[in-house]
């Protein structure tokens, strides 16, 4: 039976679980849920996008973050413009309304991440940073293939690189 307690996955997705729960305590006050926090901070990084790359960003499907953007775009935190380079598309910029509470979620994302580590010394809070950084970074760099094209593929097939980037980590999942 697997020791839950000494399950890296187990551990790093309990981690992510509760510090959601956290941050969304913590964040009561800004009006907005942490999947609209989420979503802002994601669009902060990539303003111009269309909906389809965003959801591939946040890793929702497209129809779950239309509903959220047309929300969003009706409480006036995104707006949507015409994409000049094809009329059906639209692209996604925040609105003069929304930036300024990007910094009250960086807040809330820095005060949710001081309490979780109220018991750690800041050399600890150093190397677990850089140990979860050297594990990121192992996951990132190289994307599995599938089983079916392992059994076809020869030994000595090369793998798929994917460009890793700090824009892809959102501070509402953990960190700035």
């Amino acid at each position: 039976m697997v020791d839950l307690e000494r399950s890296f996955g187990f551990l790093v997705h309990d981690v992510a679980r509760l510090f959601g729960r956290r941050f969304d305590l913590n964040g009561s006050r800004l009006g907005l849920t942490r999947a609209q926090c989420r979503t802002l901070s994601y669009l902060a990084r990539n303003e111009g996008i269309n909906q389809a790359g965003l959801a591939d960003l946040l890793e929702i499907r497209p129809m779950t973050l239309v509903r959220q953007v047309d929300r969003m775009e009706e409480s006036g935190w995104i707006e949507r413009r015409p994409d000049p380079a094809d009329r059906r598309a639209r692209r996604l910029f925040l609105t003069d309304k929304a930036r300024p509470v990007l910094d009250r979620i960086w807040d809330v994302a820095t005060a949710t991440q001081e309490e979780a580590f109220v018991r750690l010394s800041a050399d600890d809070v150093d190397r677990l940073i850089a140990l979860l950084r050297r594990v990121h970074g192992t996951l990132a760099e190289r994307l599995p293939a599938p089983p079916s094209a392992v059994a076809e593929a020869p030994a000595r097939a090369p793998r798929l690189r994917l460009a890793r980037s700090a824009e892809t980590v959102s501070a509402v999942e953990g960190g700035r």
